[in-house]
């Protein structure tokens, strides 16, 4: 009678580690689609950082032969562009290799290009300008999503 005992609670014990190991690996495997998908998006903000960081010192130079040119009004949009393009290439490093701080940067890169984009649609006549400011929206939109898209702590 007590070894029947015991091999019943043994049949118990087997199978709750049994579904605790299969319960285990599901939540696993949530887990690595949860980040393929995170990762997506982390990678397309990465990209869209780089590409708004070269659109600005682009931009930068171009500004920098106006005021050469003696137009004084490009020396703000001179200096937010080439703000712009620093936080852009801290941002583009750090989400794309999923730094911890990737949430804060693309806040202020968010902002930061924001801001660009105004400075630079003050000349709408500009393609260098007009270039700038649409690159600035698209990275402040895609820093917005992936900051919706963090995790919430």
């Amino acid at each position: 009678m007590k070894t029947l005992k015991f091999v019943r609670m043994g049949l118990v014990v087997f199978a709750i580690f049994g579904l605790m190991a299969f319960a285990q690996q599901a939540q696993t495997q949530t887990k690595k689609v949860n980040h393929m998908e995170h990762n997506a998006v982390m990678q397309e903000c990465a990209k869209a950082c780089s590409d708004c960081q070269r659109a600005c010192d682009l931009c930068a130079t171009h500004c920098a032969h106006m005021l050469h040119e003696g137009k004084k009004e490009h020396l703000t949009t001179l200096a937010t562009c080439r703000d712009c393009a620093t936080v852009c290439s801290a941002a583009a490093q750090i989400v794309a290799r999923g730094g911890p701080f990737a949430g804060i940067i693309c806040e202020s890169c968010a902002i930061a290009c924001g801001q660009c984009a105004s400075a630079c649609e003050a000349f709408p006549d500009d393609e260098h300008m007009k270039s700038c400011a649409e690159e600035c929206r698209k990275c402040e939109k895609a820093c917005k999503a992936m900051i919706k898209h963090m995790p919430s702590k």
